[in-house]
């Protein structure tokens, strides 16, 4: 009696987890072992990055806020106290663009919040 090969299944199996691994350097993309692996840790960092990206681009507005905002006489931090007691629900995201895109709206918001 013949060995069982698997067959479809297995094969089918093995080319959806090359497919995601083309383009990978050398063996990586080609053997299935090595393929499967590194997948599995592309998988994980991509889980990881898209939490780490949101983390970052916090990070960036606060730096653009800090910036607007010392260059009109006021720290980041003293401004953001400032926004919350004068009641002006503008997020991180948009202050950072009024900071970089335009500066006299963001004159406006830092005088309101004064």
């Amino acid at each position: 009696m013949p060995r069982a090969k698997r067959g479809f299944k297995a094969r089918r199996r093995r080319n959806r987890v090359l497919k995601h691994a083309s383009g990978f350097y050398s063996a990586r993309g080609r053997i299935f072992t090595d393929a499967q692996e590194q997948v599995r840790n592309g998988w994980q960092d991509a889980y990881a990055h898209r939490r780490e990206k949101k983390r970052n681009f916090r990070k960036l507005w606060i730096a653009r806020i800090n910036a607007g905002a010392r260059a009109l006489g006021v720290s980041y931090s003293r401004l953001v106290n400032k926004l919350k007691a004068a009641n002006i629900g503008l997020d991180r995201k948009i202050l950072a663009d009024l900071a970089l895109r335009d500066p006299g709206g963001f004159k406006a918001v830092v005088d309101a919040a004064r």
